[in-house]
């Protein structure tokens, strides 16, 4: 039968489906998810940057679910902090199959399983470094025993295949291994797996490899440089770095930095500041602007881009061991710098390793800038994790000492080998 054009056909009687029923069910694993989730925050925004509602926020929950599964952040904090650190142990530990084989295959297995496991961790390795601290007393101190166990582990290893070594002389190294492995946290350049694996695997090599300085009898300790009470913005500065590499920036009020530089209140403080992060921030520019400056004088005396990079290595290790808290506050603070300030202080950053990198890859043709980038970061943290465990024991690490390993990894060995 057909149908005229213009004629209307006929309504169809509307069909009706129940509509289904929507349940939504908890993923299975929806712990690990919030822990990964976590983990993420904290490693860019630091511990005391990091709300639970922002995680749950990340996450699509509300707090209430969130607070479900972890009764608080700091529960979450803790537990990626005690996750690395189990790691850690984990990966510097020989397994039961590989116990009959030759030190230094072992060591070679050791050092694959740190660099693989960093690098599958990479944006919360980071934490372990530098937020430890924020960890209550029981749970920081069996963190220290994890990396305490590696070390010692490490420590073994090198001792097997060096045997000669004196064991203080193995301690350093092994804690070299572990800095240049985990460097990788502090910074954002990029290389593949199979070329970053490699870069991490030659400089560890070369650091267990070389023949360091041998301890002097008697070391120079640093003098200790009194600054004139008159002198309060530079008091300022030394006593709030202090306190700040103390307890945490985030625990230090305007209050404790008046106190400690003997101003009568905290409103004495903002004549000279005008809030605590720009305290941070001017501590922060001129540990920038000493390293930078060094540059242009370093190049311009040199015959050379070896001389001029050995020259910038003394420099570097002099001013850390100068302002060794300083040095590790620049790490561990960053992110509570004015946002304006940041940008400033991370261009000057940038500046500061290209130039490292033109003149590493001038005296090593076989390095591509990548990997010299990648050196030249593990050679800065180095010094700051060197000073940081061997802080009350500067007689183990002198600055000598530092600075062959410096140039170890980037050099591949000490300077005049």
């Amino acid at each position: 039968m057909s149908v005229e054009r213009g004629t209307a056909r006929p309504a169809e009687q509307p069909t009706t489906k129940p509509q289904e029923r929507v349940i939504r069910r908890r993923p299975k694993n929806r712990r690990a998810q919030i822990a990964a989730t976590s983990a993420a925050a904290f490693g860019s925004l630091g511990y005391h940057g990091v709300s639970m509602e922002d995680i749950a926020s990340k996450l699509g929950i509300s707090s209430a679910a969130l607070y479900r599964h972890y009764p608080s952040k700091y529960a979450l904090f803790r537990e990626e902090l005690l996750r690395l650190g189990t790691l850690t142990v984990a990966s510097t530990t020989v397994a039961a199959a590989d116990a009959e084989l030759p030190a230094q295959q072992r060591l070679a297995k050791v050092l694959d399983a740190m660099i693989a496991a960093t690098i599958a961790n990479r944006p919360t390795v980071t934490l372990a470094r530098w937020e430890g601290r924020y960890l209550d007393e029981t749970d920081n101190a069996t963190l220290n025993q994890q990396f305490t166990t590696s070390i010692r582990a490490l420590t073994t290893l090198i001792g097997e295949l060096r045997p000669e070594l004196a064991r203080p002389d193995r301690q350093v190294r092994a804690v070299s291994l572990l800095s240049i492995v985990s460097s990788i946290g502090d910074h954002h350049a990029t290389l593949p797996v199979k070329a970053l694996t490699a870069v991490l695997n030659s400089a560890a090599w070369a650091v267990i490899r070389a023949d360091l300085p041998q301890i002097a009898a008697t070391t120079r300790d640093s003098r200790t440089v009194e600054i004139p009470q008159s002198f309060k913005h530079e008091l300022l500065l030394k006593k709030s770095v202090e306190l700040f590499h103390e307890r945490g920036y985030p625990n230090v009020s305007v209050e404790d930095i008046a106190t400690a530089a003997d101003l009568s209140a905290a409103s004495a403080v903002y004549r000279y500041y005008r809030s605590k992060s720009d305290l941070l921030a001017a501590a922060f520019r001129r540990a920038a602007d000493r390293v930078s400056g060094a540059i242009g004088p370093a190049t311009t005396a040199s015959n050379n881009p070896a001389e001029a990079l050995s020259k910038l290595i003394d420099l570097y290790v002099a001013g850390s061991f100068a302002e060794r808290e300083l040095t590790f506050v620049y790490y561990a603070e960053f992110s509570h710098v004015p946002a304006e300030e940041r940008t400033v202080l991370r261009n000057i950053q940038r500046l500061i390793v290209a130039e490292w990198v033109t003149l590493l890859v001038a005296v090593r043709p076989d390095l591509s800038e990548a990997q010299a980038r990648i050196l030249v970061q593990a050679s800065f943290g180095l010094v700051v994790d060197l000073g940081r465990v061997f802080a009350d024991d500067t007689g183990l690490c002198p600055p000598d000492r530092v600075v062959a390993l410096m140039e170890v990894v980037l050099f591949g060995q000490p300077r005049g080998e």
